[in-house]
């Protein structure tokens, strides 16, 4: 069924005011005044009262075309944008919102402009002075406006989406933290092909099996970006198989073929080429099949839905060919202006969308949707801190499991996610209070089906279940090995930059990384990865981004404490599991947390000074052997410990004053020239110099050089990696007299 283009255009009077802006209208479909008299969605409801009724499909079919109008005319205004993913999922999405369903996330950056079309047609987006189609136009793909992909920002929707592969840690979190709530994430055909999705869920059923209140929803419509998908040759059998041998206990399938009268060819075909009858039926089962996956999902079932419909679905083309409009595609173009008449409804239908819109689910999603509001932090209270004594040797990071255990025993929904284990990190302790979540009891490895430990043999799924709980307004921690980090960090990534857009407070993601590179000689360069810290360093630059070197078994604690008590912040901490000498009372750790850096060692006496400016604890040793050396050529030496090199930038280095909560404190410059000044400056590192950026931006020193990471080796110890890398006294001790000429 096509709708053609009205001879004239209506009225002002008889349109919407927010329809301002949109280009085309069409006749009422037959049977529209008998179907859409009123709102199926009735006032004071939050969702349609019967999944079969005839005026509930016929109004969530009106509901699927407008989402796919305004996703086209939005994208055609830009020439840019990508319509034809969400095209294929209009249905399914607008079945959702008609049963009241409006807590929806993706794992598909690219139906963006779709989710946009829904906040608007819902009037979340005038929380942004959008009001009106010619408003949005004008805003897409605008800087402080509807950017290309999901982000934090953006009134009514709940999680960002880029990379693929991550919406549905959006959706568990949520349904963690949100019992009764159905989260359904939509899922398209290139996210299939990320090895982790369907992986993650199974693990997390597995560790939480009461929690089925997220509903995975595949847009399986045959293509990717560029080309057939990867799972576009599965059968339908082959299909549910699949979700099926993952741990889904109901798996729903409407396949679009099923109910063609346009003799469409292939496996995928495009429902708006059906006949309006044929369109209508293909809408009830949507809608009920939906109704019955979304009852499934409530009542404790592990339950997906399963959309089969070609890609493009209802817009200006088909297959991947809709993916993305290009230059050539604007609103001018015969091709564009014929995709936008066959979907144009009448004014009529325009308002009938909006009332179902505004109160389905209680009303618009800025103002209902979990995300809009902070949870309820529980108290912390005083942090148990151990002051070790100075010249003790004590394992940083032991020192921080202590603090963990007790954010876990005061914070009930607090959750440690860790894939090589807490043991391996030296943080047996976090184990013993809180204990692994499994479903198997075991005392000997401190399992337990309540516990609040998770640990998926995944970096991408720990850090996606820390990264979702922290982004929906709950604690959370992930630990790993910083050799295996980057296979997690994508999606922190993206939820610090989500983190500094939100209007709302929530906890900060906190991550410790056991830096391993100089205490893991055995296991070889696998495991010696360090290189991460630049990257790590250069989104310091952001404005919400913390890299945090504690010094020592106290530093640490202290720096957790100040990661664990901030907001719309990404805390990176990188210690080791090695027993270190202690350097810092407690009191002074805060202090250097706080400003930044502390002098850990400074010589009583001697002729020129040399700065050692250092992140890192292990890579201290050879430092400290390097002083005496340089003390017994009649040197100064000063020890810098650069715990939280984000304070030693300048505030024109970042962009702190365009993020959520912003933090304005930076070192001053008497503060910075009393630590680092001196006759050379030696920066020196454990892993890459990026980290230690700020204090050679700021120096003074006329000589000044770096030591750092190289590559590495299997070793039989710490010291023999650090030969390995010229990390030694020996090569430090000659370099500061080289700078002196």
């Amino acid at each position: 069924m096509s709708a053609q283009a009205a001879p004239s255009a209506p009225t002002k009077s008889t349109l919407p005011a927010y329809c301002e802006g949109i280009q085309y209208y069409g006749d009422p479909w037959p049977g529209f005044d008998k179907h859409a008299a009123r709102a199926a969605i009735g006032e004071g409801q939050t969702a349609i009262a019967n999944a079969s009724d005839p005026d509930a499909v016929f109004q969530t079919l009106l509901m699927a075309d407008a989402l796919r109008y305004v996703t086209l005319q939005v994208c055609g205004a830009k020439g840019s944008g990508h319509p034809g993913g969400f095209a294929s999922s209009a249905e399914a999405y607008a079945a959702l919102v008609m049963l009241g369903h409006t807590n929806i996330v993706t794992e598909v950056g690219h139906h963006a402009p779709g989710f946009y079309s829904a906040m608007f047609l819902d009037t979340s987006l005038e929380e942004m002075g959008i009001r009106t189609m010619a408003d949005m136009m004008a805003r897409f793909r605008e800087k402080h406006g509807l950017l290309g992909h999901l982000s934090g920002a953006i009134p009514g929707l709940l999680a960002p989406a880029g990379p693929l592969g991550q919406g549905q840690h959006f959706a568990m979190a949520g349904a963690l933290l949100h019992p009764g709530t159905l989260f359904p994430v939509t899922i398209g055909d290139g996210g299939m092909g990320e090895p982790y999705v369907l992986n993650s869920m199974m693990h997390f059923h597995t560790a939480y099996p009461q929690v089925t209140n997220f509903l995975p929803t595949l847009i399986w419509n045959g293509y990717s970006q560029e080309h057939h998908s990867m799972v576009s040759r599965m059968s339908n059998e082959e299909m549910i198989a699949y979700w099926a041998g993952h741990g889904f206990d109901e798996v729903v399938l409407v396949d679009a073929k099923s109910f063609d009268d346009s003799g469409q060819e292939g496996a995928y075909v495009d429902s708006s080429r059906f006949s309006l009858a044929k369109r209508l039926e293909f809408t009830q089962a949507v809608l009920e099949g939906m109704d019955y996956a979304a009852r499934s999902a409530l009542s404790g079932k592990l339950t997906a839905f399963i959309l089969k419909q070609l890609k493009g679905a209802g817009v200006h083309t088909l297959g991947a060919k809709s993916h993305n409009l290009y230059p050539a595609d604007t609103l001018d173009k015969p091709h564009m202006i014929e995709g936008l008449k066959r979907r144009a409804l009448n004014p009529e239908a325009w308002r009938i969308v909006r009332e179902n819109f505004v109160r389905a689910g209680g009303g618009p999603a800025v103002k209902t949707v979990v995300t809009e509001r902070m949870l309820e932090l529980a108290p912390l209270g005083k942090f148990p801190c151990h002051d070790y004594a100075k010249g003790e040797k004590a394992v940083p990071s032991t020192a921080m499991g202590a603090l963990v255990a007790h954010v876990g025993k005061q914070d009930k929904r607090f959750v440690v996610t860790n894939a090589d284990g807490n043991e391996a990190s030296g943080m047996k302790n976090i184990n013993d209070a809180l204990k692994i979540r499994h479903p198997t009891p075991d005392p000997l490895y401190n399992q337990e089906p309540t516990g609040q430990v998770y640990e998926p043999l995944n970096e991408d799924a720990c850090a996606g279940l820390a990264a979702g709980l922290a982004l929906f307004g709950s604690r959370a921690l992930w630990l790993s090995y910083e050799s295996f980090a980057i296979n997690g960090w994508p999606i922190v990534q993206t939820v610090t930059q989500a983190m500094a857009e939100l209007r709302r407070k929530t906890p900060s993601i906190v991550c410790m990384f056991t830096a391993g590179a100089l205490e893991q000689g055995r296991n070889g360069w696998t495991h010696q990865r360090p290189e991460i810290e630049n990257y790590f360093a250069a989104q310091m630059r952001n404005g919400n981004v913390y890299l945090l070197f504690p010094c020592d078994a106290n530093a640490i604690q202290a720096a957790y404490e100040y990661a664990t008590n901030s907001f719309n912040k990404g805390m990176v901490i990188i210690a080791s599991k090695s027993p270190l000498p202690v350097y810092l009372s407690i009191a002074e750790a805060r202090d250097a947390v706080e400003k930044g850096a502390a002098t850990i060692y400074e010589s009583k006496s001697g002729g020129k000074t040399v700065v050692f400016a250092v992140t890192g604890d292990m890579i201290l040793l050879p430092v400290f052997e390097a002083r005496d050396k340089l003390e017994a050529a009649g040197w100064r030496v000063r020890i810098v410990s650069v715990i939280n090199p984000r304070r030693l930038y300048r505030p024109t280095d970042l962009s702190w004053d365009t993020v959520a909560e912003p933090d304005n404190a930076f070192m001053d410059d008497a503060h910075f020239n009393a630590l680092f000044d001196g006759d050379a400056l030696l920066a020196v590192s454990g892993g890459p110099s990026a980290s230690l950026e700020p204090v050679l931006l700021r120096s003074r020193a006329r000589s000044r050089d770096t030591f750092a990471w190289k590559r590495g080796e299997t070793t039989a110890s710490p010291q023999e990696i650090m030969d390995y890398n010229g990390l030694t006294a020996e090569a430090m001790a000659q370099r500061v007299l080289a700078l002196a000429g």
